[in-house]
């Protein structure tokens, strides 16, 4: 294909673009109506999911919108009008809200499914560029594009219509996500694995309890609590009292420190040498909060206490092996 460049310069077009999409965004936006409010409030009274389907570049970025939906507290999924009609229509259940994206609103495939998703009584929530189409008409609920022309300049290739769908269902989500009260720890239990659910992971998630936690008293003998750090691999001891309180830590530090003084392991106890009220956290504070103290203090193990007795301990390496820097 011959190259036609004369007098065209590619960052002009890519503004030219830019533009026209914001223009349909802002179109849309002119548009957002009642029928919005009665979209989010019909899926949040749903008991089941919303189903999101299209064809082409909307099922593209239908897939996009089912995923922000479940990302964000709306269970959700995609499903394509083309297999609904050969036979995937039985993963819908009878609470599932339908979301059908067609930007002209006569796409075959899905008005092929509409009337017998009607005739279950699942109701439908339509966004489409055409107020008198097929699919309009036949929703439940209509969330109108108002997009003059696309970006393309032939005015075909769908590019203002999907980047203002993208950008309607963005908005559906947020709206659902305020309206439920969604967190971001709650945005973070559906991304265990992701940057941001690991910055929002809690210090219970990666503390050591029970057996695997050093404690001592501070009336143990010195060389029995070196023991004690030995076995557990921290580098450290918990320092309890009779109540099981906790009054103090030992570290390595503590003991190199205590030596360097002239202190003696074999005729010292664990109060001669411990760092008493030591610095500590609880259990559900983030993990990035816990590293701030660490790194603050100069410290690498931190106690977590509850109701004054030690519940758990964290080490630096901890941290650096959940992942959250």
């Amino acid at each position: 294909m011959e190259l036609k460049t004369q007098n065209k310069i590619p960052v002009d077009i890519g503004k030219k673009v830019l533009l026209e999409e914001k223009t349909a965004i802002e179109n849309t936006y002119s548009a957002l109506d009642e029928n919005f409010n009665k979209a989010v409030y019909l899926i949040l009274n749903t008991k089941g999911k919303v189903v999101v389907t299209g064809m082409g570049k909307s099922g593209l970025v239908g897939k996009k919108i089912a995923a922000t939906l479940s990302s964000t507290g709306t269970p959700s999924f995609f499903l394509h009008p083309a297999e609904a009609i050969h036979g995937d229509l039985g993963v819908i259940s009878k609470e599932d809200v339908i979301l059908a994206i067609s930007n002209s609103g006569e796409t075959p495939e899905l008005l092929a499914i509409i009337p017998t998703i009607k005739r279950w009584g699942n109701k439908v929530i339509a966004i489409t560029n055409n107020i008198n189409s097929t699919l309009s008409k036949e929703s439940d609920i209509h969330l109108y594009l108002n997009i003059e022309k696309e970006a393309c300049p032939l005015n075909l290739a769908p590019t203002s219509s999907s980047t203002a769908t993208l950008a309607l269902g963005d908005a559906l989500a947020v709206a659902l996500l305020e309206m439920r009260g969604f967190t971001a720890e709650d945005f973070a239990r559906f991304h265990p694995g992701g940057s941001l659910g690991k910055k929002l992971m809690k210090v219970h998630e990666i503390m050591h309890t029970g057996d695997r936690l050093p404690v001592t008293k501070p009336d143990t003998e010195l060389k029995e609590t070196v023991l004690i750090m030995s076995e557990k691999g921290f580098g450290a001891s918990l320092v309890i009292d009779t109540e099981g309180n906790l009054i103090g830590i030992i570290t390595d530090g503590d003991l190199r420190r205590f030596i360097k003084k002239g202190g003696s392991i074999d005729r010292s106890y664990t109060k001669d040498a411990m760092t008493p009220k030591p610095k500590y956290v609880t259990k559900d504070i983030l993990v990035i909060e816990a590293l701030e103290i660490m790194e603050r203090f100069n410290i690498t193990v931190l106690p977590v206490v509850e109701n004054e007795k030690p519940v758990g301990l964290i080490h630096l390496h901890d941290i650096l092996k959940s992942g959250v820097i």
